[in-house]
């Protein structure tokens, strides 16, 4: 699978680079946290990192003042598995290179997306880089779980998101539409069926290779 940089061209239409951040200390705290052993780990907030004053220059400038989180998603993985998207957009730094498996909203098709639509993009460490939701002409970015560039090492990167974000599922009527796609709050997931997420009940809205960026490396 080809890897393109989030500087190339190609990104563009998924998200953008966000100047002027003072990440480096940000970046001290995620590696001041435990890798786990294997696999990934997700919390949606935690307060080493929302210490540091990037979380106030994100909420005010980034956000536009409204509440956020800063949390961490770290670990080892090169499979796509599932994509996610937000009515907002999100903010990732990582305190290593990692790359993200990035997909586009309008792409999906009758609650399916084709996994062939699917780009890489490496996120160098220490840069912002903002995954849209809607903004102008950009659809909604459909993301998940970054993938790591050192099998030794593994990933580490920061996700800011509106506070509430990827905690406890409201309880909805359902109405059709996405509904079904539901599953945390301001969170509506596409699982691959050869994910976990779709053995614990997600709805299965990836079609095609569940990739694995792995032979790319």
């Amino acid at each position: 699978m080809k890897i393109y940089s989030v500087t190339d061209a190609a990104f563009h239409p998924y998200g953008k680079i966000l100047e002027g951040y003072d990440t480096a200390p940000l970046c001290a705290a995620m590696r001041s946290i435990p890798m786990p052993e294997q696999g990934t780990a997700y919390e949606p907030s935690i307060p080493v990192l929302e210490e540091c004053a990037l979380y106030g220059a994100l909420q005010n400038n980034a956000y536009g003042g409204m509440p956020i989180q800063l949390g961490l998603c770290w670990g080892y993985n090169t499979r796509l598995n599932c994509l996610e998207y937000h009515r907002d957009s999100e903010v990732n730094v990582g305190a290593r290179d990692f790359i993200l498996l990035l997909g586009k909203q309008d792409e999906i098709e009758n609650g399916v997306l084709d996994t062939g639509k699917v780009k890489a993009f490496r996120v160098p460490a220490g840069m912002a880089v903002e995954v849209y939701a809607m903004m102008l002409a950009h659809t909604t970015t459909l993301h998940y779980a970054p993938c790591h560039t050192n099998a030794a090492e593994g990933f580490c990167t920061a996700v800011v998101l509106p506070r509430g974000t990827n905690t406890e599922k409201p309880s909805v009527v359902q109405r059709g539409g996405e509904d079904a796609l539901l599953w945390a709050r301001n969170k509506w997931l596409l699982a691959h069926a050869a994910s976990d997420e779709a053995a614990q009940g997600a709805y299965v809205g990836l079609a095609g290779e569940n990739i694995d960026i792995s032979d790319s490396l």
